[in-house]
């Protein structure tokens, strides 16, 4: 009887063995350990045209943007996206046409101060003319290289015998001209000596004509530029302005105000029984 029990009981026992491994062959097998992704390329920020810039034009700050690519894909000639190279680029001029989102290379731009860039930036039959202002007159810093100003004289006459509202004068001397550099080293911000109160330099684009006109207007009296909107015309598709004076008085009517008669006082004398002698001071 015992005999029969344990053998049974080994039946159960290898039923249930059989059964365990019967059932663990039918599960599919574990998926294999998920493999460790790579680490994403490491990136730089390099310089880009933020817009398309066609050949000839000069840099501003606005036509350089920021475009993030994989280390390896920089060139040499790529300038990365720092202070020191904006400031490099501000004024430079363009070579080539650049597309929107195209690298800003080496040999695609004319640096200020390279051999021939003034006169690589100037149109055919243009000249250079640089004028000196200051802080003020130079739009306190706002103008860079590749804006369209206009010139304005401002001018006081000397002549005692003009009314006093007809002494000073001011005048567009020159419309719609381009700059084309900014300070003696041609880079805007620069400063002489380090003093910002001394006059900087602006040269502008000219004709022939024009140049003669700057060379008279700073012997008579004091430059200031005027910036034009970018969406201003063209040299030479807008109409000619006609000649223009404003003068003092029409800026200040009070200067051509007719002057009040001064008052006068009376006093009248008499002495002894004769008629009273009058005075008026």
């Amino acid at each position: 009887m015992a005999l029969r029990i344990m053998f049974f009981a080994l039946m159960a026992l290898g039923l249930v063995g059989f059964g365990t491994v019967a059932w663990i062959s039918t599960r599919p097998p574990p998926p294999p350990p998920a493999a460790l992704a790579p680490p994403p390329p490491a990136k730089i920020a390099v310089l880009t045209a933020s817009h398309p810039l066609r050949a000839g034009s000069l840099l501003k700050p606005e036509d350089l943007t920021a475009k993030e690519i994989p280390v390896t894909d920089r060139r040499p000639d790529m300038s990365a996206d720092t202070a020191d190279a904006r400031r490099a680029l501000s004024g430079a001029m363009v070579r080539r046409s650049l597309s929107v989102g195209e690298a800003v290379r080496t040999g695609d731009v004319m640096r200020p101060g390279d051999h021939g860039f003034l006169a690589a930036v100037l149109q055919p039959g243009m000249s250079a003319v640089t004028v000196a202002v200051d802080a003020t007159t130079g739009a306190a810093g706002l103008i860079w290289p590749g804006d369209h100003v206009d010139l304005i004289l401002t001018q006081t006459i000397q002549d005692s015998a003009l009314p006093v509202g007809r002494r000073v004068a001011a005048e567009t001397v020159l419309s719609n001209v381009r700059v084309i550099a900014i300070d003696q080293q041609l880079v805007q911000g620069a400063e002489a000596n380090g003093n910002d109160t001394q006059a900087r330099t602006v040269t502008l684009e000219v004709t022939e004509g024009q140049c003669e006109r700057v060379s008279v207007a700073t012997r008579l009296g004091a430059l200031s530029l005027a910036v034009r909107s970018a969406d201003a015309p063209p040299p030479g598709d807008e109409p000619k302005p006609a000649p223009n004076t404003t003068w003092a008085v029409d800026v200040s009517p009070a200067l051509g105000a007719e002057r009040p008669a001064p008052a006068q006082n009376t006093i009248h004398i008499y002495q002894g029984s004769a008629d009273a002698k009058e005075f008026k001071f």
